[in-house]
């Protein structure tokens, strides 16, 4: 049997062993910890939003030309116009009276009160609120008769924060009918005030 040479160590010794074992769980302690390691969650990309380009219509929008689902911004087009969306109330424009009346029925006053809440929010806005009447009766009469509707309404609007400045009143009596019939369904149609905002 060979003499191990000066300063060498057996295999069976027991520093050797110790040295193996020290060195194997060194490397297995570093892959567990590299194993361990916490994956850093990428931070979440910022999402630019974009409306349709002039021309495409998103889904399930109406065929009047709004697209996407804005409700405000500017005043020009119908894109992000809430006075031409017509899923907005502020769309409707006509209040309809009762024969030989100028009294707001029920059903208007919700409209009323979105045009007088939106010139409070928008006081850049200007509107008319041109009064007319049905074909019965003379023209001095029917334009008066228009002329107390249409100050009906603009009073109830400057009730709901609209300015005097912002709402002018008109009246066309029977010289403009919005149906041209002679029947009750056309005077019905032609008994109203029309809401019409500068600029349009």
């Amino acid at each position: 049997m060979c003499a191990s040479p000066r300063g060498a160590r057996s295999p069976s010794d027991p520093s050797h062993r110790n040295f193996g074992f020290t060195l194997f769980a060194g490397v297995a302690i570093a892959a567990l910890l590299a194993g361990c390691q916490t994956t850093p969650t990428p931070e979440k990309a910022p999402v630019e939003e974009r409306t349709p380009s002039t021309g495409a219509t998103a889904p399930g929008a109406g065929t009047a030309g709004t697209t996407g689902s804005a409700v405000t911004g500017s005043a020009t087009g119908t894109q992000g116009n809430p006075l031409r969306d017509p899923r907005n109330v502020l769309s409707k424009r006509s209040v309809y009276f009762d024969y030989d009346s100028y009294a707001v029925k029920d059903e208007y006053k919700p409209l009323i009160e979105a045009h007088g809440k939106y010139l409070q929010t928008t006081r850049t806005a200007r509107m008319t609120i041109q009064g007319n009447a049905d074909e019965r009766g003379s023209r001095e009469y029917n334009i008066a008769l228009g002329q107390r509707r249409a100050d009906t309404v603009k009073r109830m609007m400057l009730l709901y924060g609209a300015t005097d400045a912002q709402v002018e009143t008109v009246s066309f009596g029977k010289e403009k009918p919005k149906n041209p019939g002679h029947d009750e369904g056309a005077w019905a149609e032609n008994r109203r005030d029309d809401v019409v905002y500068a600029g349009e």
